[in-house]
C-alpha cells in the first residue's frame, strides 16, 4: 500500500505539468484565471511531492495487485486534482459537481453540469476538453513511459489500464515503447483533427477543443448547444469520419502507417462488423425520421441520423439536433448501439465489439453443440482461435457490467428519480457517453440530479471507464490476502 502511495505521489507532482497548457491560454486570452490554474498546479506539486517523500523508503517494483490499486486510486485522486481550479475559478460549483464535471472530462464521459459554456473562460473550456484528451490514452499509459525514469517497472500499470480483454499484445518489444508509440500515434491523429476542424469552418479555439474531445471520444464543446451551433454539415462529416477513426484499435493505426499498409484494417475483425452495424443503423434511422416527417427531406434527415447515430454509437456524445423529439425508437437503439459499437484498444466505452462477437459465436457453438454434442468447436475470430480463459472471462464481465447498471439504476431509483431518466443516466455514465435521454439526455445536462444523484453517476463513469474489473476486484477479500 505505501509502496503504491509513493507512486501516487509522483504521479500527482507530474500532473501539475498539465496545467501549463490552461495557464498558457490564460495569459493569451487574459481571461484572469491564470493565478486559480497557478494555485491548483502548486498544490499538486506540494501534496504529491510529500506524499512521494514521505513513503520513499517503501519505493519498489510493482506487482499485479498493486497495479489495480494505483489505477484505480490514479483516477480517483487526478479527477479531484483535475477539480481544483474548477471550484476555484467557479466559485458557484459544489465539490460534488466539479468532482463530476472532472471525472467525467477524464473519463471521456463528456456529461456536464455546467451551463452557459459559451460564455465560459477559455482556459476553463481548455481545460475541460484537455481533460477528455489526456484521460483518453489513459493517465496510467501516459506513466508507464515515464515511471521508469523514476526508477519504477510499468507493465503491471499497463496490464491493469489497457482496456479490453486483450491485454498482451505489444506493439513493440518494450511496454516503454508501446506506451510512446500509442501516444505518437493519438497525438498525430488529434492534430489531424484539429487542422480539418479548422478547414471546415470552426475557428481554431473550437477547433483545438473539439479536436481534442473527438480523438478522445468524448463529448465535451465550447457551446451549450454541441455541434448543433455550428449548423455545418461540412463539420458534422468531419467529426463523423473523426468518431469513426477514434472508435478503432489504436494499435491499428500505429501498425498501419509504421508499415504503409491498410493490411491491419482489413484483418480488423472488429471494425467491419462496427462500420456495417452503424451503416445499417443510420439507414433504419434515416428511414424513420423520413417517414414520420421529421425533416422536410430525406437529404435532411440521413444528414442527422448520420451524426447522431454515430456520435451516440461510439460514446463519444457530441449533439446536433434534440433526438429526444425524434420516435422512441432511435434514442433507445443509439442508446443499446453505446454499448456494444466500440472496439478494444480504443478510447470509447462500453462492453466493446470484442465481446460482443465472442458472445454471439459462443452462442452459435452452443447450438451447434446441441445438435453435435461431441464435437469440438473452437471459437474464432479474425481468423485466431480465442483461448477458453478469455472467452470465461467476458461471459464474467459481461455479468458485472449488466449487474452494475442494475444496481445503480435501483439506487438512483431510490432516490426518487423516475425510470427512464435514472435508467438511462447510469447506462450512460458506465458507457462513458454523457448525454442519456430525457432530463439528463441531449438537450438537458447533469446539473438537475441531486447531490446522491451525481455520485451514483460518477461512480458509474469511474467503473466503466477501468471496465468495473479493474475496481471491483480492490473488494475481493482475495485482493488483500498475502
Amino acid at each position: 500500500m505505501l509502496a503504491v502511495a509513493h507512486i501516487l505521489g509522483m504521479m500527482m507532482a507530474f500532473f501539475a505539468v498539465t496545467f501549463v497548457m490552461p495557464m498558457l491560454c490564460a495569459i493569451i486570452t487574459q481571461d484572469g484565471t491564470f493565478d486559480d490554474f497557478a494555485i491548483a498546479a502548486g498544490i499538486n506539486v506540494i501534496v504529491g511531492l510529500t506524499i512521494a517523500g514521505a513513503t520513499r523508503r517503501y519505493k519498489r517494483e510493482l506487482k499485479p495487485r498493486d497495479g489495480f490499486l494505483l489505477v484505480t486510486l490514479s483516477w480517483v485522486l487526478m479527477s479531484a486534482s483535475a477539480a481544483v481550479p474548477l471550484l476555484i475559478s467557479l466559485p458557484e460549483l459544489s465539490f460534488t459537481d466539479a468532482y463530476f464535471e472532472a471525472v467525467s472530462g477524464l473519463t471521456t464521459t463528456g456529461a456536464t453540469v455546467l451551463t452557459g459554456l459559451d460564455q465560459l473562460p477559455p482556459s476553463i473550456n481548455l481545460w475541460r476538453h484537455a481533460l477528455h484528451w489526456f484521460g483518453g490514452i489513459g493517465i496510467i499509459v501516459l506513466a508507464v513511459a515515464v515511471l521508469p525514469l523514476l526508477g519504477v517497472g510499468g507493465m503491471a500499470l499497463y496490464r491493469a489500464e489497457t482496456p479490453g480483454p486483450v491485454k498482451d499484445e505489444k506493439l513493440t518489444p518494450r511496454i516503454t515503447e508501446t506506451a510512446k508509440a500509442l501516444w505518437l500515434t493519438y497525438a498525430g491523429l488529434t492534430l489531424v483533427a484539429v487542422v480539418a476542424l479548422r478547414v471546415a469552418g470552426m475557428g481554431w479555439f473550437d477547433a483545438i477543443c473539439h479536436g481534442f474531445s473527438v480523438i478522445a471520444l468524448g463529448g465535451f464543446s465550447t457551446r451549450d448547444t454541441s455541434i448543433g451551433y455550428f449548423d455545418s454539415a461540412l463539420i458534422e462529416l468531419v467529426l463523423i469520419v473523426l468518431m469513426l477513426v477514434a472508435t478503432l484499435n489504436f494499435s491499428r493505426h500505429f501498425v498501419a502507417v509504421r508499415n504503409r499498409t491498410l493490411e491491419p484494417y482489413r484483418r480488423d475483425s472488429e471494425g467491419k462488423v462496427l462500420l456495417l452495424l452503424l451503416g445499417f443503423s443510420v439507414i433504419v434511422v434515416t428511414v424513420l425520421l423520413t417517414t414520420t416527417g421529421q425533416y422536410a427531406s430525406a437529404l435532411e434527415a440521413l444528414r442527422h441520423a448520420a451524426f447522431n447515430v454515430v456520435s451516440v454509437a461510439t460514446t463519444t456524445g457530441f449533439v446536433s439536433q434534440n433526438y429526444d423529439l425524434w420516435p422512441i425508437f432511435a434514442p433507445v437503439w443509439m442508446l443499446f448501439l453505446s454499448c456494444i459499437v466500440c472496439s478494444t484498444g480504443s478510447t470509447g466505452g462500453g462492453i466493446k465489439m470484442f465481446r460482443t462477437l465472442l458472445l454471439a459465436r459462443q452462442a452459435q457453438r452452443e447450438m451447434k453443440q446441441l445438435v453435435h454434442p461431441s464435437a469440438v468447436i473452437p471459437i474464432r475470430i479474425g481468423g485466431q482461435v480465442v483461448p477458453e480463459r478469455i472467452a470465461a472471462s467476458v461471459l464474467a464481465f459481461i455479468f458485472l457490467y449488466f449487474q452494475t447498471i442494475a444496481v445503480l439504476t435501483f439506487l438512483m431509483l431510490l432516490t426518487g428519480l423516475p425510470l427512464v431518466p435514472a435508467f438511462t443516466s447510469v447506462v450512460a455514465s458506465v458507457n462513458n457517453l454523457g448525454p442519456a435521454i430525457g432530463i439528463t439526455g441531449p438537450s438537458g445536462t447533469y446539473q438537475v440530479l441531486s447531490d446522491a444523484q451525481t455520485w451514483i453517476c460518477t461512480v458509474g463513469m469511474i467503473l466503466g471507464r477501468l471496465e468495473i474489473f479493474s475496481v471491483l476486484v480492490l473488494f475481493t477479500a482475495a485482493f488483500w490476502r498475502k
